[in-house]
């Protein structure tokens, strides 16, 4: 059931959905969350059906906050809120609210969206695309406890991330955390299969690909050793190095879909690895609402600690690693002075 209100208001649009419950003979609310998807016209259908599509297994109410650009300065002075409300089969398992704004309600859309907020339930507020730097002190992001982003979709992916480990809060996500929990779980699996000390790592994958920096953040951070980040034609990751005193550990995927894992001394095993759809994606962010403290360590590692495996970028890591190393032995010069006196 589709209800179309224009130039209307929150009031309208929270008795359009007792309204539409009552006429499919559901007037009781079933939902767990409310999900707000924050985007454009031209990616809001593309939204809409990953959030339907994860509705099935979270049940939410999903208000999807679409601002729309005004042509003439007229337009711009008015303001006009249009929604269109889905109940039943349209919904998915939910109800949807599809909000259009114009003119000056465009920079008050906390206002609009907060009293359609299901009551006493979490809130998760999605930027598909154009995500502000921080989301939590975006006025949207502040009603959330859950803010999830992609910086795939940015203009400069691997930088975006520099950006977001200086603004993180509790609660801040990324889909480009969450397409790599695969291959988090395969590589710590394999790990403890094996009696082995790793010595360093290589991750490679396409230029601009977010995952395969936060991938190797997070190598470096859990296992404390040199990780190298260079460079394939893609889909995507596609191999994961890992150097050891017992041999190489290595999972390769060449083709998005189909892994191999080789262990020394073992026979090279095919696990399924396929690169995962949004709605995937969104529901596995849905899952969880705490706050995400391994994605917050790794995001802090930083970038730019990880080595190039371009010519020149391993000479700056090693130089960078050398610096590193330095550092705590001249504090230790002092001491062994004194001691020899």
């Amino acid at each position: 059931m589709k209800i179309d209100l224009t130039d209307t208001t929150s009031s309208k649009i929270n008795k359009a959905l007792v309204q539409g419950r009552r006429a499919i003979g559901t007037p009781a609310v079933g939902m767990v969350l409310t999900l707000v998807i924050v985007t454009d016209e031209e990616n809001a259908y593309d939204a809409l059906k990953a959030a339907s599509e994860a509705s099935r297994e979270h049940p939410s109410r999903t208000l999807v906050v679409i601002k729309r650009v005004s042509r003439s300065p007229r337009d711009r002075a008015k303001a006009r809120l249009d929604a269109e409300v889905r109940v039943g089969a349209d919904a998915g398992t939910g109800e949807t609210v599809v909000l259009r704004l114009y003119g000056e309600v465009i920079n008050h859309a906390q206002s609009v969206v907060l009293p359609l907020l299901l009551p006493d339930a979490p809130v998760v507020v999605w930027w598909p695309v154009s995500s502000p730097t921080d989301p939590a002190s975006d006025p949207l992001g502040a009603l959330a406890q859950r803010r999830v982003t992609d910086t795939y979709a940015s203009e400069q992916p691997v930088q975006e991330l520099t950006a977001r480990a200086e603004a993180y809060t509790p609660g801040d996500t990324d889909l480009a955390w969450t397409r790599i929990t695969p291959w988090r779980s395969m590589l710590a699996a394999a790990l403890d299969q094996v009696v082995c000390e790793v010595t360093s790592v290589e991750v490679e994958g396409e230029e601009f690909n977010p995952s395969c920096e936060l991938l190797g953040m997070w190598l470096a951070d859990r296992l404390k050793v040199p990780v190298t980040r260079s460079r394939s034609s893609g889909p995507g990751l596609t191999a994961v190095r890992m150097e050891t005193n017992c041999g190489p550990i290595v999972l390769d995927r060449a083709d998005g879909s189909l892994a191999t894992l080789s262990i020394e001394g073992q026979p090279d095993r095919a696990v399924a690895l396929k690169r995962r759809e949004t709605a995937e994606l969104i529901a596995e962010e849905l899952r969880r609402l705490d706050p995400d403290d391994t994605y917050a360590s790794a995001l802090r590692y930083g970038v730019h600690r990880l080595a190039d495996g371009t010519e020149g970028g391993s000479q700056a890591g090693s130089q960078a690693k050398a610096d590193t190393k330095s550092a705590p032995a001249k504090k230790a010069a002092p001491a062994k002075k004194a001691a020899a006196k």
